[in-house]
């Protein structure tokens, strides 16, 4: 008899039961609703700072959230699909290096509702940001317990970074499809992780982080009960790679390089693995000759997620949250270009924020004051700090 997934890849979560008269407590439905109201909060708080940045600076506001930066690409593709090239400093660069799943919702909704593009593109986007959040809740509440969901999720939501999670670009959407796909691998739906983990390869190029959780959960499990796996197990695992994989043989195709022609896309946008190097030069001559402040952020945000990598281990945190955030984070510090953009591309690994999460409750059940001034300083620095890279940033995001 093949037993559920969950008993292997993650620790059950164990709720005493309460004494007779005892209050117990909010239902998981009502505490997942106040982590995404927390959430919410948090980033229209960020959202409000933004506006008024912006509109001090002569700058509009929804102009900001939803035409910065690779907005203004993945509007274009909703608008008139593939095929805009722009000449970038001395090469040609295309729109095919961006996937389709985000520009293909906004198509769909500015075709059923009134809409434009930069209106249609954040409300995919703060959609696609809830259901994040929701998700965030559900599998930190299936690995630690309801307090440490709900402060996963209001961490996730005041990230330096986050402000990317409320304007039109795509971290929002690959998180969503993350952590779902990451919370039916951990309760045994396998099926539902490979269709998910699909939707996310559709999604972003480091969408395949998703996959490989997917992949490395059931070969695990395979490896574990010697090939007696349910048949679910294995069309989840053939489904999880589809979508990114789909994506990169048809951009090879319309370039005439069936397995090489999306790499030889990201590449003229100065994007590709190097094992580090590019990421070490950055190191190496912002510590020699100094560099702007964004660069210098970023560096800090880099050598925090790899600490914090580092505190998953030392945890021994489930297999796929483990696979998920180091895919994630050796595509992020191993590749080369863009080192501004490296923080953005590690929102959707929050896992990552776990050791955090945990260490927040137990600061806040001991000493509420002491948390609350921690929240409120990690607030403050998103909502400036955000508002510092939209508006007056000139690294692209």
């Amino acid at each position: 008899m093949v037993t559920h997934a969950s008993t292997v890849l993650a620790p059950p979560v164990v709720t005493p039961q309460p004494a007779p008269g005892e209050r117990t407590g909010p239902s998981p439905g009502s505490a997942g609703a106040v982590a995404v109201g927390l959430f919410l909060g948090a980033r229209l708080t960020g959202a409000a700072v933004l506006a008024l940045v912006g509109a001090a600076a002569g700058r509009h506001p929804l102009m900001l959230l939803g035409r910065s930066w690779d907005s203004k690409w993945y509007l274009g593709i909703a608008a008139h699909g593939y095929g805009h090239s722009l000449h970038l400093r001395s090469t040609v660069v295309s729109d095919l290096a961006f996937f389709p799943l985000y520009p293909g919702l906004v198509r769909a909704v500015t075709a059923l509702t009134p809409l434009g593009g930069v209106g249609a593109g954040l409300l995919v986007s703060w959609t696609a940001a809830a259901v994040a959040a929701a998700g965030i809740h559900a599998v930190g509440t299936r690995l630690h317990g309801r307090a440490v969901g709900i402060a996963l999720v209001l961490l996730w939501g005041l990230l330096p970074h986050s402000v990317v999670l409320s304007m039109a670009y795509t971290e929002p959407l690959l998180t969503a499809f993350a952590a779902w796909s990451l919370h039916a691998v951990l309760t045994g739906h396998w099926r539902w992780a490979g269709v998910l983990a699909a939707c996310a390869g559709l999604a972003r190029p480091n969408g395949f982080a998703v996959a490989a959780a997917v992949l490395a959960a059931a070969g695990c499990e395979v490896w574990r009960r010697r090939g007696r796996v349910s048949h679910r197990l294995w069309t989840g695992a053939a489904l999880a790679p589809l979508g990114w994989t789909a994506y990169v043989l048809w951009v090879g195709r319309r370039t005439g390089n069936p397995l090489g022609g999306y790499f030889e896309v990201q590449r003229r946008w100065g994007s590709r693995f190097d094992f580090g190097r590019g990421s070490l030069e950055v190191v190496r001559r912002s510590l020699l000759h100094g560099n702007r402040f964004v660069f210098a952020m970023a560096l800090i945000i880099a050598a925090v997620a790899v600490l914090l990598f580092a505190l998953l281990l030392v945890e021994r945190a489930p297999l796929p949250l483990l696979a998920y955030s180091g895919v994630l984070l050796l595509i992020a510090l191993g590749g080369s270009g863009f080192f501004a953009s490296r923080p953005r591309f590690l929102l959707p690994a929050f896992p990552l924020l776990l050791p955090l999460a945990r260490a927040l409750v137990r600061t806040a059940r001991a000493r509420p004051w002491h948390a609350t001034v921690v929240v409120a300083a990690l607030a403050g620095l998103s909502y400036v700090y955000g508002a510092y890279l939209v508006v007056f940033g000139h690294a692209p995001l």
